[in-house]
């Protein structure tokens, strides 16, 4: 059967992959055998809190179970109306929040609701490779800029400014990123979307993780810029509802219609039964679990990082968010016998039991050097790991 030309230049999505081969190599152990430690997704090893869960239970059972407008219950944009001003301090009316079925529903419709075939967006290399797939598959084009260490893998508006041609319609940027865990310093983003505003351009930036922001310089949304900003946000990570596929989208007043025809066309709406457990996320006592976890994922990443470059790991940028560490492994490559992070990675997993993923997914120029590793896992699964790695390179 044929395949159309937009399927088969998506590329395959590596961390899945990966994921898949040690599911099927843990599927042989034995029972004597250590049991495989999963640092490869960045899925909270938390579920919903009780409340959430129990307002799901009672859509259920009352009966609340379908269709909302295709934008979502207003009764839940406004929740999240108002915990940007309560968190951050910013006015973001709820008729410009659209619930989605995830983030990825939520980057679909603002890809598709601004950038047409042939349009070029600049997004950071590092990055999360389903953003520029997104794009590849609308027919737009992601043009990776280089970051380095010392950039905290983030561009800067030079970069921005130097990479702009015709095709350029904005920049698609994240903060705290995946895979490096690291924040776009605020002077650094209001002096980006100032370039990209002036090319008349427009600034989308992927907030998924803002909850899970450990410092505050950083921990401040792109919204308090300007109501030009573009945001995708979502409750998987710092709501821990990854398999309740719910998301939203914040996006300028001129944009909302568009927005709301794409999604009526495309999706109808996201789940209902989500969208009412989701206003229980927003109750004062799911907040208090939310920031409990939050200093825990701190602590663990707070551990792993420092044990990661005790081993020989090069971390030269420590988080300031999320839950990853984008490590260097190359230093360690000839202590495995490989030389490159691939290699390097399934050596890990076959003879440590420990897996990660390796950096081909999120660079265009990747160069086989580096690992992320997902900080998601319990502490004490962070710490088996650190001791299994440190037997097998010694």
């Amino acid at each position: 059967m044929p395949l159309s030309e937009r399927a088969r230049r998506i590329e395959p999505f590596y961390v899945m992959q990966v994921a898949q081969e040690a599911q099927a190599l843990a599927a042989t152990f034995g029972p004597e055998q250590p049991r495989m430690l999963y640092l490869n997704i960045g899925e909270p090893d938390f579920t919903a809190p009780p409340r959430v869960q129990a307002a799901a239970a009672a859509a259920i059972a009352q009966g609340q179970t379908q269709y909302t407008n295709a934008l979502g219950l207003l009764a839940l944009r406004e929740r999240i109306a108002a915990w940007y001003a309560q968190r951050f301090g910013v006015d973001v009316p709820a008729r410009r929040i659209a619930i989605t079925a995830g983030a990825s529903a939520a980057l679909q419709l603002a890809c598709l609701a601004l950038f047409d075939a042939g349009d070029e967006v600049l997004m950071p290399d590092p990055s999360y490779p389903c953003n520029r797939h997104i794009l590849s598959a609308i027919g737009a084009r992601a043009v990776l800029l280089p970051t380095t260490a010392a950039q905290r893998h983030q561009p800067d508006a030079a970069a921005v400014a130097q990479a702009w041609g015709p095709r350029t319609r904005g920049v698609l940027l994240a903060s705290p990123s995946n895979p490096t865990g690291t924040s776009i310093d605020p002077d650094a983003l209001r002096q980006i979307h100032a370039r990209v505003s002036e090319r008349g351009g427009v600034t989308v930036v992927d907030e998924i993780y803002l909850g899970l922001s450990h410092d505050g310089r950083y921990g401040q949304t792109a919204l308090a810029l300007s109501d030009q900003v573009v945001s995708v946000n979502s409750f998987s990570k710092y709501f821990n509802m990854t398999g309740w596929r719910l998301g939203w989208l914040v996006v300028p007043d001129a944009m909302v219609e568009a927005v709301e025809r794409l999604a009526q066309n495309l999706y109808i709406c996201a789940s209902t039964v989500a969208q009412h457990a989701a206003l229980a996320c927003f109750e004062p006592d799911s907040i208090a679990e939310y920031e409990r976890r939050r200093a825990e994922f701190k602590a663990r990443q707070d551990h792993f990082v420092p044990a990661l470059r005790a081993l020989g790991f090069d971390i030269p940028v420590t988080p300031d968010g999320a839950f990853y560490a984008w490590a260097d492994a190359s230093p360690l490559f000839a202590r495995l016998g490989v030389d490159n992070s691939a290699d390097f990675v399934h050596e890990l997993m076959h003879r440590a039991h420990v897996v990660a993923t390796p950096s081909r997914d999120f660079s265009d120029r990747d160069d086989g050097t580096h690992v992320r590793f997902s900080t998601a896992s319990s502490l004490s699964d962070l710490q088996e790991a650190v001791a299994r790695m440190r037997a097998l390179l010694a």
